[in-house]
């Protein structure tokens, strides 16, 4: 049985990194720390990151599916998208790729990394996996129809030089991809949310499983607060820790 020190102190890390986070942003914003103070910080925002994620699924519980799952996925978009635009940002030309590179690598990880272990667990422990194919069939024509938009078309367009859009057709694909991931989500939440639950194994609907009593309105907005925190801490440090011009 853990004693009442460990459990305070796995009650009350989701709280204090956050909190550490954004002081260890008010500490080192605009200055150009060392190794080792680097190190330190990096370990400070990887457990702002997992704090983020632990608020994220209190918020999720409490709003059920399949709002639970947009919650997660929004909270880890907005760190991976706030990354990626720093590093492009203070890298100038070599990180050009960058973002291409991310979400294939996204996609790459996704598909064949989560969809297929989780196919190979479920095929382990219970023989045959049962799933609901409108809603699998939604999610994977939207992901295919995405990555084919911003990973494969670039390659057949003649109008910039290389694998990349014009400013016109990167304002279509940009416009294209916010309505198709539109689409997708009221399709999820309200059109077809039926689709996007868990099912038995005839098909039907399955009954909503609480392993745990959803969190308190109170506690929910506690952890939006800090999810809030600990992705201020972890995006705002990246931004003031890139380099910058000095004076030569």
């Amino acid at each position: 049985m853990a004693s009442p020190l460990v459990a305070r102190l796995g009650a009350a890390w989701p709280v204090v990194l956050p909190v550490l986070a954004l002081l260890t942003l008010a500490a080192t914003w605009g200055r150009y720390p060392g190794p080792v103070v680097v190190g330190l910080v990096a370990l400070v925002l990887a457990g702002a990151v997992l704090a983020a994620v632990q608020h994220a699924e209190v918020i999720a519980h409490r709003l059920g599916e399949p709002f639970g799952s947009l919650v997660l996925a929004v909270a880890v978009t907005v760190i991976e998208v706030a990354l990626i635009v720093t590093l492009m940002v203070s890298g100038g030309s070599e990180t050009e790729t960058l973002a291409r590179d991310t979400v294939f690598a996204a996609v790459m990880i996704t598909m064949n990394g989560i969809v297929g272990l989780s196919l190979l667990v479920g095929a382990v422990r219970f023989g045959m996996s049962n799933f609901n194919p409108e809603g699998t069939g939604a999610a994977l024509a939207t992901v295919v129809s995405l990555a084919t938009l911003s990973l494969v078309l670039p390659t057949f367009t003649s109008s910039a030089s290389g694998p990349r859009f014009s400013p016109g057709q990167l304002t279509f694909a940009a416009v294209a991809s916010l309505t198709m991931y539109a689409a997708f989500v009221l399709t999820q939440t309200y059109r077809h949310r039926d689709f996007f639950l868990p099912v038995t194994a005839d098909g039907g609907v399955a009954p909503a499983e609480e392993h745990a009593d959803p969190p308190s309105a109170r506690a929910a907005v506690t952890s939006l607060v800090l999810l809030l925190v600990a992705l201020v801490g972890v995006v705002g440090w990246r931004r003031s820790s890139r380099p910058r011009s000095r004076p030569g």
